[in-house]
């Protein structure tokens, strides 16, 4: 998925609900509404005033749920990126993954479409012409560490995901490991990315690795999370040093965990591109604009792919996971 506004303010501060001496806090990120290709609207919830990562996750959108029965449905035609993975989870609907790698994968609930940008890659991403009337889901994007950033794009659909069950909860592991599951997805920094599907009266314990740092997105209906209520949409964050996350819900909801290892190498996050320099993500443009570097994905006539936007007024530095 492409970032479109990628010079957009961010909003503003977060909610901090409470803060919890050495057990992390609860800190509340609403997020803002982003047009995405002509006319779909997603809600982007990371980079944000205060926080730009959690863990290596440094980019969440959520979408949905979308009645796209009239219409064509998501159409992001071919773009760029550069040191980075993308993570696509849907929830409802279906989403037609191409590449310049020649990948060529129609998607569904419960499935996770991983790519891994590396050097550089280019993908389009629509609904196919005959799609589901509901579609929701999330896309997600993890930082590379600077030792990977540069390695050979890839791209894995992986239809079945470990997981399990307990007390009202159905855990699917998308990425890294949580309660004995280890997804088979690709990562080069100590992570998780797991859904958690909420019975009505579900009240239960999560276990957590206390070294990461969390955060959690209310996918699909609404849940209290360590006492405080998450409405959908919304994502929580959790801080680092918890061992356990406490999830109760009055009906059936999803929640999305995410977390890894505090990352911290500061980046220069700009439009579909993760670099270290401001100068390297402007010649990351420049190749984009010039035909260089990204490849090309079949099926799309000439010129029909995302015009990079203009660089901003002002250089962009590094920055780190907190600012």
């Amino acid at each position: 998925m492409s970032d479109l506004e990628p010079s957009a303010p961010l909003q503003g501060p977060a909610e901090s609900l409470r803060a919890v001496g050495g057990k992390g806090v609860l800190e509340l990120l609403p997020g803002k509404t982003v047009t995405l290709g002509e006319r779909m609207q997603v809600h982007r919830l990371l980079p944000t005033l205060g926080r730009r990562m959690v863990g290596p996750w440094a980019f969440v959108d959520h979408y949905g749920p979308d009645d796209i029965s009239v219409g064509d449905g998501m159409q992001v035609i071919p773009h760029p990126h550069t040191g980075l993975q993308t993570v696509s989870w849907l929830i409802e609907g279906r989403v037609h993954h191409k590449d310049s790698l020649g990948s060529d994968v129609s998607f569904g609930p419960g499935e996770l479409a991983l790519m891994t940008a590396g050097h550089g890659i280019s993908h389009s991403e629509q609904s196919p012409v005959a799609h589901p009337r509901l579609l929701q889901g999330a896309q997600l994007w993890v930082a590379l560490p600077d030792a990977a950033r540069d390695t050979a794009p890839a791209f894995a659909h992986h239809a079945d995901l470990p997981g399990f069950t307990s007390d009202g909860l159905t855990a699917t592991v998308l990425m890294g490991s949580l309660g004995g599951a280890t997804s088979p997805g690709t990562a080069y920094s100590p992570l998780v990315g797991v859904d958690l599907a909420l019975d009505a009266g579900a009240d239960v314990d999560v276990p957590l690795e206390p070294g990461f740092e969390h955060a959690v997105l209310a996918s699909s209906g609404s849940s209290v999370v360590e006492g405080a209520p998450v409405e959908h949409g919304s994502m929580l964050y959790l801080g680092t040093g918890r061992r356990t996350l406490r999830l109760s819900a009055a009906a059936p909801s999803r929640l999305l965990l995410l977390g890894g290892t505090p990352f911290e190498e500061q980046i220069v996050m700009w439009w579909n591109f993760v670099g270290r320099e401001g100068e390297e993500v402007a010649g990351f443009r420049e190749q984009w604009e010039a035909g260089e570097r990204f490849g090309h994905v079949e099926g799309f006539e000439d010129g029909e792919r995302t015009p990079a936007p203009p660089m901003p007024p002002v250089p962009l530095k590094p920055r780190g996971r907190d600012c």
